[in-house]
């Protein structure tokens, strides 16, 4: 049975990839509104998770807020994978038109300066297409991480996809990723890296909208090592076809402590900003899995499923 659910994932994934891509834009759009709709009627645990974390975010929500947040959210997460199929299509033109974030140059001037950058954001909108933009209109390649996914078959599609769009990407697992990751930024590159979703358990923890979470290390500990800058970023739809975002003050190393006491400032500083963005565009955050310390203690204790 898990066999046959791998080839079926993959090969739902595939199918995206192949025929949304073939679709009229306003087509793809519907057909996508259409799905989140339906998950979203079904409330399955993907939406439950949605609008338990959503509750965290807008913790004076009514009942009818919540729903109309995580109904907005689907909304919001199906555009992203509507987007993502269709971005191989999407022309350099197209691709610079549809993004627009501010003080982006904070960022181009201290790559051109030879000091390298670690972009770290959120799951907000579309970091997909903030990094084909980056690629394409900016001319600034960049090496990310993939997190490894079953079957290997959709990690292999995922990478291959991000890869045709300019980006170089490091799997997750295997040990090699932090030294790549450290020897781009010594070079003066630039590494993205989506940052509010810890995948290892040994993470930094952190307070998070008034509760504890845990968060990668690994953003503040390159910026450490080699010296990089570490600048937060979130991103956000509106009403209208472009995407927003904004880059937020940097994070700088602090001038004292321990390796670890400064991981855990900078890190903290991170979900903080993180914070700020989600906070203002709460429906374009798209953590559909448990994210909270104490969420992930109920789970293991096998309370909820």
């Amino acid at each position: 049975m898990s066999a046959l659910k791998d080839r079926l994932t993959d090969g739902l994934y595939g199918l995206g990839w192949s025929t949304v891509k073939k679709l009229p834009e306003p087509v793809a759009a519907g057909l996508g509104r259409r799905i989140a709709d339906t998950a979203w009627k079904r409330r399955g645990a993907s939406v439950l998770r949605l609008e338990a974390n959503l509750a965290r975010v807008v913790p004076d929500a009514t009942p009818e807020r919540l729903a109309a947040l995580s109904k907005a959210g689907m909304r919001s997460y199906m555009r992203y994978w509507m987007e993502s199929f269709r971005l191989p299509t999407w022309s350099t033109e197209r691709v610079a038109s549809s993004v627009s974030i501010k003080d982006i140059h904070v960022m181009t001037e201290t790559l051109a300066s030879g000091r390298g950058v670690v972009l770290a954001l959120p799951h907000l909108a579309n970091w997909d297409l903030a990094g084909v933009w980056a690629t394409r209109a900016l001319g600034v390649p960049f090496t990310t991480v993939a997190e490894r996914l079953r079957p290997e078959s959709l990690y292999d599609r995922f990478v291959a996809y991000r890869e045709s769009l300019g980006m170089e990407v490091v799997p997750h697992t295997g040990g090699a990723a932090f030294g790549t990751l450290a020897r781009r930024l010594r070079a003066g590159g630039l590494v993205c890296l989506v940052a509010d979703r810890d995948l290892s358990s040994s993470g930094s923890e952190v307070t998070f909208f008034g509760e504890r979470a845990r968060m990668p290390g690994g953003p503040a500990m390159l910026a450490q090592q080699t010296g990089a800058l570490l600048l937060p970023a979130t991103l956000w739809y509106d009403d209208t076809p472009v995407m927003k975002g904004r880059i937020h003050a940097p994070i700088e190393v602090p001038e004292t402590g321990t390796r670890a006491e400064k991981t855990s400032v900078m890190t903290q500083a991170l979900a903080d900003a993180f914070a700020e963005g989600i906070a203002d565009h709460p429906e374009d955050w798209h953590m559909l899995q448990r994210l909270w310390l104490a969420d992930l203690d109920e789970r293991g204790k096998g309370r909820r499923p």
